[in-house]
């Protein structure tokens, strides 16, 4: 079958691989039929992360189910499944708390799971699932294809924005800042209006995803950062912070900005995979502002967010601008690397 592996930086290619079988009796294989690029694949693309080896590559799929092993028993074949962007057996003890995304037996695609053997990457032909009665959330039918880019975003992005409002306790009529307009931002903007949020802050330079912010619930757009950033929060709110502050981006500039946009008593939650951040640990002390968050357990959100889809109630494709064909997946990297799309989705 097609894959994609990154091979160094910047350097996506579209390789042969060995079809994925069923090792053990858990798994299941499934037809990739949409998969898409994270914006924390850019990481390693860019070489901010190490790639000391070619590497499969891509978390975020949906796709059918094509064969599942003798022990699965929540799926059958031809199912329409989401899966997120971690693996989980959703049954030990910290999935049980609805924290998948350090499930005692799980993992991340693309590597090795904890016996060595090959785990797919998402952006591919085909994926072998490990744990799949925990980790696949089904619709049963297959959906309108319309359907299928918003469904794809419950993978990752909508989920990791929905853990950020989560985490940063976003509640009815309250003001909130979404420091990223990337995919997750954008997210998040959507999970606080679906929340309730009175007023929700969008921070973006970038016209189309000001519009998209706005489309999700936005009631104002700031487009300064750092200090400037701050001000226009402080002056929006008469001078005292946002009631919740969602981090979306990772960097410490970043986390400074929504650190010192949130009021007394606010809790930031973050998502942004962090680097080089460094925690202003008195402010915080003295302000009584807390920080939440970290890898979202998005399948422990996916079958209220799948529901919410289906439903027509939320429409989360939409940070989709950009499609392309698995055959020319590098240039969905190089647009999104040079912030010519959102998200950019990969059709095999």
């Amino acid at each position: 079958m097609k894959a994609t592996i990154l091979n160094a930086p910047r350097d996506i290619r579209v390789e042969d691989v060995p079809d994925p079988t069923i090792v053990k009796p858990t798994d299941a294989i499934v037809r990739v039929t949409a998969a898409c690029v994270c914006g924390s694949d850019l990481w390693p693309y860019r070489g901010i992360n190490d790639v000391t080896e070619p590497t499969r590559i891509g978390h975020e799929f949906v796709g059918i189910v094509e064969e599942v092993g003798a022990e699965v028993r929540s799926l059958r074949v031809g199912d329409f499944v989401v899966a997120p962007f971690m693996y989980s057996d959703n049954t030990c003890p910290h999935c049980r708390v609805g924290i998948q995304s350090r499930c005692s037996a799980g993992g991340f695609w693309g590597g090795e799971d904890r016996d060595g053997a090959m785990v797919d990457g998402g952006q591919g032909e085909y994926v072998r699932v490990p744990l799949a009665d925990g980790t696949l959330v089904a619709t049963r039918e297959v959906p309108d294809d319309s359907l299928v880019p918003s469904l794809l975003s419950l993978s990752d992005v909508m989920g990791t924005g929905w853990h950020a409002a989560v985490a940063a306790r976003v509640q009815e009529g309250d003001t909130v800042v979404v420091v990223g307009d990337g995919a997750v931002g954008l997210s998040g903007v959507l999970a606080a209006q679906r929340m309730g949020a009175e007023r929700i802050v969008a921070m973006s330079r970038h016209e189309p995803r000001q519009r998209i912010a706005r489309e999700f619930g936005a009631t104002d757009v700031v487009e300064a950062r750092g200090d400037d950033a701050v001000s226009a929060v402080k002056e929006l709110t008469d001078g005292v912070g946002a009631d919740a502050v969602l981090e979306c981006v990772g960097t410490n500039e970043s986390m400074s900005t929504a650190i010192a946009s949130a009021r007394p008593g606010a809790t930031v939650g973050y998502v942004g995979v962090p680097h080089g951040i460094e925690y202003p640990v008195r402010d915080l002390f003295v302000r009584n502002v807390g920080i939440a968050g970290g890898i979202a357990p998005a399948r422990q959100y996916l079958p209220q967010l799948r529901d919410d889809v289906l439903s027509g109630a939320i429409n989360p494709g939409l940070v989709f601008d950009l499609e392309v064909p698995l055959s020319e997946v590098a240039k969905g990297y190089a647009a999104m690397d040079e912030r010519r799309a959102i998200k950019s989705l990969v059709r095999p």
